[in-house]
């Protein structure tokens, strides 16, 4: 891939988050958020790769091959690759001692194009016309007739490039002093700092439209540390390999109603004992209410 290649492919990830009206404050925040949203897609892609297989669509050693050492969207472009290959026609123009030359023509769209493949027989290498494989990194389709001619079922080494192999995190990295950076044993967990750190982005973007959302952000994140610290430093963390000084009780469980009992049947009177005296607002007096006060069913 060449340079303005790579910067086309930059500047249209960023403006699906960037425009030329954003303030310099919306900058800021947009990048880091395109950023965030970069890494997690890479995190998920890294998880998928790790635990999946692709399913392989042509049944051929080199597309199993492939499948297991490509990361998938690589895999993906490898197979469309091979998949057209079946379509193209070797034609012997050339041979002498050092190299033979093949046109390798495809029909595509009522149109015929013509591709012209080099095979040196003394570095046993092959390279095309087209120069994809200079440019993206993976074996074109004209090659890959070439090998289906030639009957060579598992791809070359020399032809797979570390960078779109699953392995290609794997190894020592080092930061700009030489220390080693350790890669997180868990994958999982770092697909959940990716999700709490877009976030907390999003959270940090809203408060920033206020002061007040900044002082409820600020106040409510130094509660936050100050649980998050109780509960790093709490006696499940400090008690590795050693009991626990503090004495544990047991108290009695609670009381559980069995199964099918009621709780009886209540009675007319006991009801009405519970209700208290009555107490009546048009004479006054106790023993009835207004319903039944002789006093208005007096005629």
């Amino acid at each position: 891939m060449s340079s303005s290649q790579r910067a086309e492919g930059s500047h249209g990830f960023f403006k699906q988050y960037i425009s030329r009206r954003n303030s310099l404050m919306d900058f800021i925040i947009r990048f880091e958020r395109a950023l965030s949203h970069q890494r997690e897609k890479e995190l998920v892609a890294d998880h998928v790769d790790a635990f999946e297989v692709a399913q392989c669509l042509l049944p051929m050693p080199m597309n199993k091959q492939m499948a297991t050492l490509y990361t998938r969207t690589m895999f993906q472009k490898f197979e469309q690759e091979l998949i057209e290959s079946t379509a193209c026609f070797l034609e012997l123009k050339t041979e002498d001692a050092c190299k033979v030359v093949f046109n390798v023509s495809e029909r595509k769209n009522w149109e015929t194009r013509v591709a012209e493949v080099v095979y040196v027989k003394d570095s046993d290498h092959a390279s095309c016309s087209c120069q994809r494989f200079e440019f993206v990194g993976i074996i074109c389709k004209h090659i890959l007739a070439l090998f289906r001619r030639d009957q060579i079922e598992y791809m070359p080494e020399k032809y797979i490039l570390k960078r779109w192999k699953k392995t290609a995190k794997c190894g020592l990295v080092s930061d700009a002093n030489g220390k080693e950076i350790k890669d997180c044993a868990d994958p999982g967990l770092l697909i959940k700092r990716s999700t709490m750190s877009r976030l907390a982005s999003d959270v940090v973007e809203d408060a920033l439209m206020s002061e007040e959302g900044c002082e409820v952000l600020s106040e409510t994140l130094k509660s936050l540390q100050v649980k998050l610290k109780l509960l790093k430093d709490g006696p499940s963390n400090n008690e590795v390999g050693g009991s626990s000084s503090q004495t544990q009780y047991m108290k009695d469980p609670k009381r559980v109603r069995c199964k099918g009992r009621s709780k009886g049947v209540t009675g007319a009177k006991e009801k009405a004992m519970k209700r208290g005296i009555r107490h009546c607002r048009e004479c006054g007096h106790i023993g009835h209410d207004r319903r039944q006060c002789p006093a208005l069913n007096t005629p």
